[in-house]
Order: structure tokens, then sequence, then C-alpha cells
């Protein structure tokens, strides 16, 4: 079976670059990964990705060896196990709030024994190989979102579960939800406070902690701090910010048109 590169970073305790994609098209998805991330994440959950269009953004991120990822909608055990049976080699799942949540996620994500995973890994096949079903279980990586008041309650009782892999904190909603402004970076004291809270008691489980940026300076921070799962921005942000530097220039380097007057 194709290894999981994402288990060998965390392995060696080094810290994973993920890219994020909003933009539901095969060719924009095969570009970005062409530049080197270690994971790109398809977004299933906010924006205009749909399941069809996630499919060949699976196929297109398997030219290169980045490990293609997938933010799921909600826990529901039918999206789960199509996006893995479609060859996502990780999931993120919003909303996890209790340890029947967490518990749910590692069932649905897992074959029998350790879970109820229904078998069918149609295009799983094709990206890990013939012996997939042997190895999926301790291959797959699973991911928690922690982004409510409900989840910072039950913190501990989320990490302890067996077969959860990482936690992903969404620092805009987290934010939100503890009656702060949205942001991804430079988070209001109490929202920073309950960042930090939820690395140390991930690390203390040896759970995985991942975290949203909206910038490398962030990332970088972040990763020292111990985060080893670090997004930074998206393609549709990048695509956005470049064209607007280049209009920028263009903008300051093009003499207005002088308008005659009578």
């Amino acid at each position: 079976m194709r290894s999981n590169r994402l288990r060998e970073i965390w392995k060696t305790g080094g810290a994973a670059v993920n890219g994020w994609l909003a933009i539901p098209n095969s060719f924009s998805a095969e570009t970005m990964a062409h530049q080197g991330w270690d994971t790109l994440t398809i977004d299933l959950q906010h924006g205009v990705v749909d399941y069809p269009a996630m499919v060949t953004m699976l196929q297109a991120i398997s030219t290169t060896p980045t490990v293609p990822v997938v933010r799921v909608p909600w826990l529901e055990p039918g999206i789960l196990m199509k996006t893995l049976d479609a060859g996502a080699y990780g999931v993120i799942c919003p909303m996890v709030n209790t340890r029947e949540d967490a518990q749910k996620l590692v069932a649905y994500t897992h074959y029998a024994p350790q879970g109820t995973r229904s078998f069918g890994p149609v295009r799983a096949l094709l990206y890990s190989g013939p012996d997939y079903p042997q190895h999926a279980n301790a291959t797959i990586v699973t991911f928690a979102m922690i982004e409510t008041a409900a989840a910072l309650d039950n913190l501990d009782d989320i990490l302890s579960v067996e077969g959860l892999d990482a936690i992903y904190i969404g620092p805009s909603d987290l934010s939100l939800a503890l009656g702060c402004t949205p942001t991804f970076d430079d988070l209001d004291p109490k929202a920073a406070e309950a960042v930090d809270h939820i690395l140390a008691r991930a690390k203390a489980h040896g759970v995985v902690a991942g975290i949203h940026n909206g910038s490398t300076e962030a990332a970088l921070k972040r990763i020292a701090k111990g985060f080893q799962f670090v997004t930074v921005s998206s393609d549709a942000r990048l695509m956005a910010a470049g064209a607007l530097q280049v209009m920028a220039k263009m903008r300051a380097g093009v003499a207005p048109t002088a308008t005659s007057g009578h």
C-alpha cells in the first residue's frame, strides 16, 4: 500500500504544511499540488466544491507526492465513507463536540473490528494499491475539528478516544463560540488562550494538533509552538492576492489618462 507521508512527517517530529482547495477544478488542484505542499485539503464543508469535483481534484493531486485530504461537510457516515472510497488519505470532520462524536468519527473511518466503515474502496484501490483493505486503518488519518465551547468542555474526553489521530482547530468558529472576533491569526486573548490550551492537552494525549492560518508568519509561529499540521491560506485567496498585487503595481505604473476640457 502507498504510504501516507503525513504519518511519516509526524513520526519524525516534523510539521506538515497544508494547502487549502476551495476552487472546484482539477487543473487548479493539479497546479497547487505541483508547488510542493505536503498535503492539500479539499473543502467540502464551505464553498462550492461538490463530490464529483472532489473526485477529479483527488485525481489531479495524485500526479504528485502531495497527500490528499478532504474536509467533509459534517459528521455523517455516508460522506465520510464515500470520501475515503474516492482515495482521500485523511479526513477532517467539523464540529466534533463530544466523546461520542469522536467515537462515531473513528468508527465511520475504520473497517471492522476497529470501526463500522462499509467496504467499497473503488478509487482508493487505484490510488493506494490492492492491499488497501489490509492497511487502510493504520494508514488513513482522522482529524476532529475542535471549534466550539462544547468541544472545549469535553476536550479531554474527545482526545482520549482511541483511533483519533489528530485534531484541527478552526480559529474563526472557535473565536465566535467564545464571543470573540472571528479571524485566523491575530486572535482575541480569550481565543488565543483556548488555542494554547487545546495544543497543550493534545500533546498530553499524544494527539497531533493542526490549525488554520491566514499567513506564513502565523503558521511558522504555530509550528514553533508545537503544531504539526498548519494550513496556509487557500487557492482562491492566493489567486486573489497574486492578481491584486499585479494590478496594484500596474495601476501605480500607468499614468492616468488625461481628460480634455472645453
